[in-house]
């Protein structure tokens, strides 16, 4: 419990700043006319795999001992990968609907 103070508060700067842009990004995206989707989705992906890629960062340069930093880069391991796959797997289908039709 005090290595999650201490991080807290060493770290509180940070906390408020991703708090901020956690809301900023909501307002942002609620706003995107739906044209802008696919384009958006695809620049999602591309910053959930940099998440990915800083959360395998975070794990490697760990210690063994510190379960705080290895939970939270297993948990934005995975929660990125869910959003690189989900996001792909979307804008697939999403641009297949502006494919032609083949006739038979």
């Amino acid at each position: 419990m005090d290595q999650i103070i201490s991080f807290i508060s060493t770290n509180l700067p940070m906390i408020y700043l991703l708090i901020f842009t956690v809301l900023l990004g909501f307002e942002v995206i609620s706003k995107v006319p739906t044209v802008l989707h696919t384009p958006l989705m695809s620049g999602a992906n591309a910053i959930s795999g940099v998440i990915v890629i800083g959360a395998i960062i975070l794990v490697r340069r760990s210690a063994p001992d510190d379960y705080f930093s290895l939970a939270l880069g297993t948990l934005g391991i995975a929660l990125g990968m869910v959003n690189v796959v989900g996001g792909f797997a979307v804008t697939d289908r999403m641009l297949e609907m502006f494919k032609k039709k083949k006739k038979k």
